[in-house]
């Protein structure tokens, strides 16, 4: 069950005298947090980073003049209803608008959430034809919303229809329900993921306390269907912007068999300022990273460019030009500098 801002007073989680200032948030930008969401906020905690997250707050009625309604340009690249196709050899399917929450920094927060949540069986046909008639594309990554809000039926049929096209080799599922609704991840939903085909599960997970045992019953049902599990998370002001939240996040990740993906630096959304950092304060967070934990916990730090023009890795950088020809400075985990290959000292 959704729970909306009048659930969230009534468990005392937004103080009601609140509740009608909060609403003009409400009118512009989706609101709903599961059961399980709910349950990890700590309603002492003015400062509560699973809170930020979900609960809205009227920070979000500020817009900057660098935040956008699209800001990665999706409608740019939507050649056809429920397509985006911004590289050459991969789209995105959009066949559902909605999810189980409502992130409050979500970059797609003037597209979710509304009344015509379902792309109609006309406009997934033509989405589908879209992808038969381009041989290019190579991975299709079914996103939204949440595919895993549609039906088992609705699902696996996606699945199968994918799998039918012959140039179509991997099937990529972003979601946030093993995450945020984990008993929705039912035998049914793994079924329905079936296919010859690479199918991978991506999930979106900010916080180690969002690592609960039965997120990790859910993500373990995925992983012992043979699914491989990937995660992307947002680098977030007052949530993780802290290098042992971050380590913790990303060892309970992999300690679950979930490779961490993408660190996301924050869109420019309309309404999330409070939620950026600098990139360079983003580089120094996952500076701290490197040689403390497995290369397996590190997942790229990227920026898409806003306007649409693509993901690219913006984490720092190890190696600079040296005082030689092909000599290069190379930076250990400790910041110690060293030539590469090294000085030549027998001459």
């Amino acid at each position: 069950m959704a729970l909306d801002l009048e659930d969230l007073a009534t468990r005392g989680l937004v103080a009601p005298e609140r509740v009608d200032e909060l609403r003009r948030v409400a009118e512009n930008f989706a609101v709903a947090l599961t059961d399980d969401v709910a349950g990890l906020i700590d309603p002492a905690d003015p400062a509560d980073p699973i809170a930020a997250q979900f609960v809205p707050h009227t920070d979000e009625l500020t817009v900057s003049p660098e935040e956008s309604r699209d800001p990665i340009a999706d409608e740019r690249w939507s050649p056809v209803p429920g397509i985006v196709h911004r590289y050459p050899d991969r789209v995105l399917l959009k066949p559902i608008l909605v999810c189980p929450v409502y992130c409050r920094f979500c970059f797609r927060r003037e597209q979710v959430g509304h009344e015509d949540a379902l792309v109609s069986p006309e406009e997934l046909s033509g989405a589908l034809d879209y992808i038969r008639a381009h041989p290019e594309i190579w991975e299709v990554i079914v996103t939204g919303g949440d595919p895993f809000l549609l039906s088992p039926r609705r699902l696996g049929a996606i699945v199968q229809a994918l799998e039918a096209i012959p140039h179509v080799a991997v099937i990529r599922i972003h979601t946030r329900v093993p995450i945020a609704d984990p008993r929705r991840v039912r035998p049914a939903l793994v079924t329905a993921l079936a296919a010859e085909k690479a199918v991978y599960v991506v999930v979106h997970a900010n916080h180690p306390r969002e690592l609960t045992d039965t997120v990790r019953g859910a993500i373990g049902r995925l992983t012992r269907a043979g699914i491989p599990v990937l995660s992307q998370s947002v680098l977030l002001r007052g949530v993780n912007d802290d290098p042992a939240v971050l380590e913790a996040l990303f060892r309970g990740l992999v300690a679950m068999r979930v490779k961490p993906y993408y660190l996301h630096h924050p869109d420019l959304a309309r309404g999330t300022a409070h939620f950026r950092l600098g990139i360079e304060e983003g580089q120094r967070l996952i500076g701290a990273l490197r040689g403390g934990v497995s290369g397996l916990c590190q997942p790229s730090y990227v920026l898409d460019i806003p306007g649409g023009h693509g993901k690219v890795p913006i984490g720092p950088h190890y190696a600079t030009p040296g005082p030689a020809p092909e000599q290069w400075l190379v930076e250990d985990p400790a910041g110690t500098r060293h030539r590469y290959p090294p000085a030549d000292e027998t001459g």
